[in-house]
């Protein structure tokens, strides 16, 4: 699993060096499938539940699930990109958000907002007799302290021989209930975090979730594997 994630991590960082003005949404995802191929691995999102592209790359307003096109990055953009390695029969998991060029205020403190929620889920994680709702509860203390939405529909997950295992990660909750956390399990942290309202809706191609006030949103995960000796963040391209 550390070398599947290594190589969905290196992925992600070429996908996010080609997030510049006048690159298409498709030409980003070329790179990516051609990173993940070169290692000998497979794009985990590939025809999964029929989705047509190796990464989801959703732009601004656009949560998850963005389906990589024509569509042409301007300055200004934010850029998120969800990335999946399958190598050796396992997965590799993660998703990052990225700039073109010069971007709003507004939007720098999401994306820094957002990544930072995943690694107080991190620590909460860590702590002695440690459940899934204290995940939720650092993720949603951190997001709403600084005004922004967490988005209740689609949440982390599990990840092994599947992409998506048991059990569901909430972005949301209270500390103290859910599932006891244990060594080896192993489970992808993903914020998924507004500027605006929690509230989202799906475009007409089924896939594209954005904010449903039409506001910004960032995204930022990792897969994890939980051990006696502290949280291992298995998609790290180093």
């Amino acid at each position: 699993m550390r070398d599947a994630g290594r190589i969905a991590a290196l992925a992600r960082e070429a996908g996010g060096a080609l997030c510049k003005e006048g690159v298409t949404t498709a030409q980003i995802d070329a790179e990516i499938r051609k990173v993940i191929r070169s290692h000998g691995a497979s794009p985990s999102f590939l025809h999964l539940y029929g989705f047509p592209a190796s990464a989801c790359i959703s732009v601004n307003e656009e949560v998850i699930h963005g389906i990589p096109s024509d569509r042409v990055l301007q300055a200004g953009d934010i850029v998120k990109i969800d990335v999946g390695a399958f190598y050796r029969g396992y997965h590799g998991d993660c998703a990052a958000s990225f700039p073109v060029g010069e971007i709003s205020d507004e939007a720098k403190d999401l994306i820094e907002v957002t990544r930072e929620c995943f690694f107080q889920a991190v620590n909460a994680a860590e702590a002695p007799g440690a459940r899934l709702g204290d995940i939720g509860h650092a993720v949603q203390s951190y997001a709403e302290a600084h005004g922004c939405g967490v988005v209740r529909d689609y949440v982390g997950h599990g990840v092994g021989q599947k992409l998506h295992e048991y059990p569901e990660v909430p972005n949301y909750g209270s500390a103290g209930h859910g599932v006891r956390l244990s060594a080896g399990m192993t489970i992808a942290i993903e914020p998924m975090i507004n500027a605006g309202t929690h509230e989202v809706r799906t475009l007409a191609n089924r896939w594209t979730v954005v904010t449903k006030d039409g506001r910004l949103s960032s995204h930022y995960e990792n897969t994890v594997a939980l051990t006696k000796n502290g949280v291992w963040i298995l998609t790290d391209p180093n």
